[in-house]
């Protein structure tokens, strides 16, 4: 199971390093020297997602994992929660990054960060306190960009419809 999960992460994070990256992150000609391209930090945690996956297939070889990989605690670990259940959360979370994608030419990357973390509050179950469930929905991402866009000078898309309304 560990080899498994250790594989989809590499992968996963191989797709976003080595495809949309380069297709979706534009790297100008000139950077000044004290400054970090665009693709910096995505192309570290990408890398940084691409290590823990390794490790993860590394781990799962290991004496130790094998003697705890029980059948029964396959149940304990889903908490009771039924098998369905947790493959329809998956497609739903596929589904609000799928969205994500879509929405960030259109909204700007910040208004669509704030969604898609409701979003995934709402999918864990966090969203029952609201209160500060739609706080760090909405200061979580503004803080985000506030410190990439301002300390790292790093660009984010501002959304085709809010550039049409002026905003």
């Amino acid at each position: 199971m560990g080899i498994t999960r250790g594989l989809v992460i590499t992968v996963l994070f191989s797709i976003v390093l080595f495809l949309l990256i380069p297709a979706y992150v534009p790297r100008p000609r000139f950077i000044p020297g004290f400054a970090p391209p665009p693709d910096m930090w995505p192309r570290t945690v990408s890398m940084l997602g691409m290590a823990l996956g390794m490790l993860l297939v590394g781990l799962s070889f290991s004496r130790k994992t094998e003697a705890l990989a029980d059948p029964e605690d396959a149940s304990a670990l889903r908490g009771g929660t039924p098998l369905a259940t947790l493959l329809t959360r998956f497609a739903w979370t596929v589904l609000a990054f799928a969205l994500f994608i879509g929405a960030v030419s259109l909204l700007g990357f910040l208004l669509s960060s704030i969604l898609l973390l409701m979003t995934m509050l709402i999918l864990t179950g966090y969203w029952r306190k609201k209160i500060v469930a739609t706080i760090v929905a909405i200061v979580l991402p503004l803080l985000l960009y506030l410190f990439f866009s301002s300390a790292l000078n790093t660009r984010f898309p501002a959304g085709s419809l809010l550039r049409a309304f002026g905003i």
